[in-house]
């Protein structure tokens, strides 16, 4: 069971923890919305909790819920930049289907 980030990504993510001036890396989750049923949810996170599985890679810790993981076991989360647009990107194998405006998935 794991969550993997990019090197890309940890870039990205230690530039803007370092922007704050406070964090511990990332915290990845999932939440009920859109037309497909699931949507991630990122946020920065200011300290480990006490439950919390804890994914290092390239020097960034990627913070997972336990009642999380099912739907996101083996992501890979990137950040992409196209042109004027830039943001997170997510390899999930367990993604069955995506909504047309890419804001939600199914598992």
């Amino acid at each position: 069971m794991s969550v993997t980030v990019t090197e890309t990504a940890a870039r990205h993510v230690s530039r803007q923890i370092e922007r704050r001036g406070k964090g511990v890396g990332l915290r990845l989750g999932v939440a009920a919305s859109g037309c497909s049923g699931l949507s991630y949810k990122l946020e920065y996170a200011d300290e480990v909790g006490p439950e919390d599985l804890v994914f290092e890679a390239h020097g960034v810790k990627i913070l997972v819920e336990p009642k999380n993981l099912p739907f996101i076991d083996g992501t890979e989360v990137d950040f992409v930049r196209e042109g004027l647009n830039e943001g997170f990107r997510f390899r999930n194998p367990h993604e069955k289907d995506r909504c047309g405006c890419g804001e939600s998935f199914r598992v």
